[in-house]
């Protein structure tokens, strides 16, 4: 079985709306959670959907996912206090009915500009390598600094990519590493973040373009007008 593990558990504090969470202000009347469902609720070999969602919105999403079909989820559950312990959460939620040797996607529910070929991508990958970290090549320079003034190293950037999403595993062998991670008392930015403190090999596809994470005011606004232009290649062929 394949399960899409979708994480919109974030209050979106940078994004400075007042009114709604960031995975569910509204592009084109659709709330940007609903266009990110979408492409796992339509692929052929996504069985289900379980989401983290903030405690106060799940009767809200509850009315969503039914007022546009979407119909593979079988959970919601809330969300922790930060985005690790979301996701911990989700996981654990899924282990009445996901076997070890399941597959899981784990994916931002604001990050909607995939499609069907990266969900496939990821999904190959994990029977191949045994998981798939979604990546896209560092466009600037990197650097690095320990007290955010002084630089250490600067890395050529042909060897740096951005960790994206999905990132997919066996479910065995992604619990295992949440697992222990809260018997460590560790946790991580994302799920290829805590494979790699406990040294787990990890393999990278390549990312669609464009697939940002919608966090502050401006990336909406990116999204809209790059959603607004491949909208436009299907109509008008471009």
């Amino acid at each position: 079985m394949v399960t899409a593990l979708i994480f919109a558990g974030g209050t979106g504090k940078r994004m400075n709306s007042r009114s709604k969470p960031k995975q569910f202000l509204e592009m084109h009347g659709k709330p940007i959670i609903i266009y990110t469902l979408e492409h796992f609720e339509y692929h052929n070999e996504i069985e289900q959907i379980v989401i983290v969602c903030l405690a106060d919105w799940i009767e809200e999403l509850k009315g969503m996912l039914k007022r546009y079909g979407i119909t593979k989820v079988v959970k919601i559950v809330p969300g922790g206090e930060t985005g690790h312990d979301s996701i911990y959460n989700g996981l654990n939620a899924m282990q009445d009915n996901t076997k070890e040797n399941d597959i899981v996607l784990i994916h931002d529910g604001v990050r909607p500009l995939i499609n069907d070929e990266l969900i496939t991508q990821n999904i190959e990958a994990v029977r191949k390598y045994g998981n798939a970290i979604t990546a896209e090549a560092s466009r600037e320079s990197v650097v690095r600094s320990e007290d955010g003034q002084q630089i250490l190293e600067m890395p050529s950037r042909d060897q740096m990519y951005i960790a994206k999403a999905p990132q997919s595993f066996y479910y065995g062998d992604i619990m295992e590493v949440y697992e222990k991670a809260q018997s460590d008392g560790r946790k991580s930015i994302d799920s290829s973040h805590l494979c790699s403190m406990y040294g787990v090999p990890l393999f990278m596809i390549p990312s669609t373009k464009n697939n940002i994470k919608i966090t502050e005011p401006a990336d909406y606004y990116v999204y809209k007008a790059l959603y607004e232009a491949l909208e436009g290649q299907q109509i008008f062929g471009l």
